[in-house]
């Protein structure tokens, strides 16, 4: 075996310095790392809110979580709230975490459907901590001295500026090792027999070797695509939206736990609460809507006055067909795109990366590890756009051409059977690592207007007092721990307020 020796980094912003920072802390400099970044090119910025998973992240790194969000002026996320999704005037929290406490060998949802479907409960948000919390403003961590309390099971993600975050992150891996150069790649240079990279060539004329290549340049993806050819799967088909027009505006008065999606004519609408600003955006199918007309709609919709120029965003949903091809892997916007609706543009830096350094290859490049990163590559993807695809197709809204488009349009299989199967008996099912659990799946189905047409047969096994008081005690128990929950303002500004 002949261990690889150099790793070159294209790109910077988020992607390229998670990339960078991982490496240096799990690498334990046995490579060495060059990341090129451009000061002329700049990076998307999107990435604002994330899932619990980036707690991990950030605890393989070793950050302090308080620094952390004071250095990135963040927020914390219990969950997102999903606006006019189902049918004008609805609303209803994906929240992370549990869904109640399960009851014999079914989950709470089973029974709050049977109840539901005779009139006798309220939303299922009400039997998440996560969801009743976000709503009334409060946040704690979990308390790990109460396991079995619902603020024992507190989960939980952030909202931070994403360009504090990658400026973070490079401080952090430039102590430990990583050289950064900068300027603009103007060639790459390929071995003539294999077509592997062997350098790149930036404006300067610098000539930079290196064994393993991570492209992460973003959309144009300069090394995988522009040099490899890697290929592009569209997704249009099912995900319309195409376009984006995002702009900062002051600081929410309310500042609430949670990032808020609202559908709009077509599209939806972000709102993401920081400290030092909000941060705001409308996702929207060009076919449908033009350009200014969707930044108008944004504007007049902003609930704090703008403090900065609206940037316009044009993409394709979709993958590479290859996201690992010969000596480069593509990590970031490089290797795809999906819009932030589940706020899963991080997660999927961050997978990629510890997929990586799992499937990390000797100078061989043995096609196996390859296609194995390759295949569960695909395999998140496809489950995650599937996710993001149930949230248009579960709706009744006809009100628009959009909306109708994505009630009636075919969906994947994956899906198709997901919907099916949940819609006769509430049944859901997590397959494999796919990354949403079923609790996710349950609010957005249930939310998104998909509620059983029965509760699993052996509901009926428990007695109706049994049920009554089982979700009774489950929804008295949440409403007082969140009663006694501080406001998340008020949490933030004891234990981690920015400078």
């Amino acid at each position: 075996m002949t261990p690889l020796k150099r790793i070159l980094i294209a790109g910077g912003g988020s992607a390229g310095w998670m990339t960078a920072a991982m490496f240096a802390r799990l690498l334990k400099g046995r490579y060495a790392i060059t990341l090129i970044e451009s000061d002329a090119i700049g990076t998307v910025g999107v990435g604002e809110a994330t899932i619990p998973a980036i707690k991990k992240f950030n605890e393989l790194l070793g950050l302090d979580e308080d620094d952390f969000l004071r250095r990135t002026q963040g927020s914390f996320k219990l969950g997102i709230q999903f606006n006019d999704w189902s049918h004008p005037g609805s609303s209803y929290v994906h929240g992370f975490g549990v869904i109640g406490r399960d009851l014999e060998w079914l989950r709470c949802h089973q029974y709050w459907t049977k109840q539901y479907r005779d009139g006798r409960v309220g939303p299922l948000d009400l039997y998440s901590i996560n969801t009743v919390a976000a709503t009334a403003n409060r946040f704690m961590r979990p308390r790990a001295d109460m396991p079995d309390s619902p603020i024992g099971e507190i989960a939980y993600a952030f909202h931070f500026d994403a360009g504090f975050y990658a400026a973070y992150l490079a401080d952090y891996a430039r102590a430990r090792g990583v050289e950064r150069r900068e300027g603009e790649i103007v060639a790459v240079g390929q071995d003539a027999d294999s077509g592997f990279l062997t350098s790149v060539t930036l404006a300067d004329g610098a000539v930079i070797e290196a064994d393993l290549f991570i492209d992460c340049s973003g959309f144009r993806g300069l090394l995988i695509e522009q040099t490899l050819g890697a290929g592009y799967e569209s997704w249009s088909h099912w995900l319309p939206c195409d376009r984006a027009v995002a702009v900062p505006s002051q600081r929410a008065a309310d500042f609430p736990p949670y990032t808020r999606s609202t559908a709009r004519p077509a599209g939806w609408q972000w709102r993401i609460p920081l400290q030092h600003r909000t941060g705001n955006g409308h996702v929207y199918a060009s076919r449908y809507m033009d350009d200014a007309t969707a930044e108008a709609l944004l504007l007049d919709h902003l609930e704090e006055p703008a403090v900065g120029t609206p940037r316009r965003l044009s993409f394709v949903p979709g993958r590479r067909r290859k996201a690992w091809v010969r000596n480069c892997v593509a990590i970031g916007l490089s290797a795809g795109f999906l819009e932030p609706l589940e706020s899963t543009g991080l997660h999927l830096i961050q997978s990629a990366i510890l997929r990586l350094v799992r499937l990390m290859p000797d100078a061989a490049f043995d096609p196996a590890t390859i296609a194995e990163y390759n295949r569960q590559t695909d395999f998140e993807m496809e489950r995650i756009r599937d996710f993001i695809i149930l949230h248009y197709k579960a709706t009744t809204r006809d009100d628009t051409p959009f909306w109708r488009h994505v009630r009636t349009m075919d969906v994947p299989d994956t899906l198709a059977r997901k919907m099916a199967l949940f819609a006769a008996n509430g049944r859901i099912f997590r397959e494999d690592d796919e990354l949403f659990a079923e609790e996710s799946w349950i609010q957005v189905l249930i939310g998104q207007g998909i509620v059983p047409a029965a509760p699993d047969p052996l509901v009926e096994v428990t007695p109706q007092a049994e049920i009554e008081r089982y979700l009774g005690d489950i929804e008295r128990v949440i409403a007082k721990c969140v009663e006694r929950m501080p406001h998340h303002a008020a949490f933030v500004d004891r234990h981690c307020a920015a400078p």
